[in-house]
């Protein structure tokens, strides 16, 4: 008598928040990487030799490629809302499917994106060094003076969940909120203007748009060159939507005032000469906009939950498509 061997679960990280091994271990044997660095691309496809699934994040590469040496692959789950890194077309060709984790941190990345706009315009990361430094001997009344949040007017080039989280959190701040996306329409948050309005108008401009070959530069130097020379740009997305060079630019030559960023274009960055950092009105965050013990444990439970649902013959709860504009 033979006993039928188990199916496979490969874990491109052994740390994820919420214990899927937990939820896992009953119907699968699980096989995680087991270093604090992430897997190369030839480690990962190691790691998934066998595998019917893989729970991994945004940032591990899934192509054409990989999913023809893996054949028996069925689902790739990701525990982030973002798939950029993903081939989605290529999975699916290859007969597997893609879940993201959506719906699990957009409030979350609401409150990182307004941390970082009262950062930027009101100096608060600037000063808080200037204080460390032991450089606070005088209080006079230009000192450290920055820009109003309240009453400001808000631009939200995207508009889906964490865009309208953003703006409900801006409603508290009496701020004029308006928005661009491609389907038109106001509601009681926020109206709908032409991209090139937004820019013009808002004090504070912030990005919420997926990473796709078509939002590649989406915003660029004729775009930071419409905003008002005061604006902070804010950028809780993705880093290739932002042409860094231009970002660059328009800080040095003052086209804006701020900027606050929790993404940038190479991920991780540990230059400590990257030019972003030389500027006193750029806050830089490692891309921590859902990273609270809470959101982050909903995020691995969605990827967790979507993989058992493969192995009990359910419906996958979130099945993702390419995305091909900002929305």
């Amino acid at each position: 008598m033979t006993t039928q061997a188990r199916p496979i679960v490969a874990m491109s990280r052994f740390n994820m928040p919420g214990d899927p091994p937990a939820r896992l271990s009953p119907m699968a044997d699980l096989r995680l990487w087991s270093e604090k660095r992430y897997p190369t691309g030839a480690e990962l496809l190691a790691l998934t030799e066998g595998a019917v699934a893989l729970l991994c994040v945004n940032g591990d590469v899934v192509n054409a490629e990989f999913m023809a040496r893996r054949p028996g692959l069925k689902l790739v789950a990701i525990a982030s809302t973002g798939y950029d890194s993903i081939d989605v077309a290529a999975v699916n060709a290859a007969g597997a499917v893609v879940t993201n984790s959506r719906g699990t941190l957009f409030e979350t990345t609401a409150d990182l994106t307004f941390g970082l706009i009262l950062a930027a315009r009101r100096r608060i990361v600037e000063a808080d060094r200037y204080v460390r430094a032991g450089r606070w001997d005088h209080n006079d009344l230009d000192f450290f003076l920055g820009l109003d949040v309240y009453g400001a007017t808000l631009g939200l080039i995207g508009y889906g969940e964490i865009g309208q989280a953003v703006a409900r959190r801006a409603r508290g701040f009496a701020m004029t909120i308006v928005h661009h996306r491609r389907q038109r329409g106001d509601d009681e948050l926020s109206r709908w203007v032409e991209l090139d309005e937004l820019l013009r108008i808002s004090d504070v401009v912030a990005l919420h748009i997926p990473s796709t070959p078509e939002t590649r530069h989406y915003i660029g130097e004729r775009e930071f060159r419409l905003m008002k020379p005061t604006a902070t740009f804010v950028n809780a997305a993705r880093g290739a939507v932002v042409d860094e060079a231009a970002l660059i630019r328009a800080l040095r030559e003052g086209w804006i005032g701020s900027a606050g960023l929790d993404v940038q274009q190479t991920e991780p960055n540990p230059d400590p000469d990257d030019p972003l950092l030389a500027f006193p009105n750029c806050v830089v965050m490692p891309h921590i906009g859902s990273a609270t013990m809470a959101a982050r444990a909903r995020m691995v439970g969605m990827a967790t939950e979507n993989i058992v649902a493969l192995f009990e013959g359910r419906a996958l709860l979130t099945p993702v498509g390419e995305l091909a504009a900002p929305r």
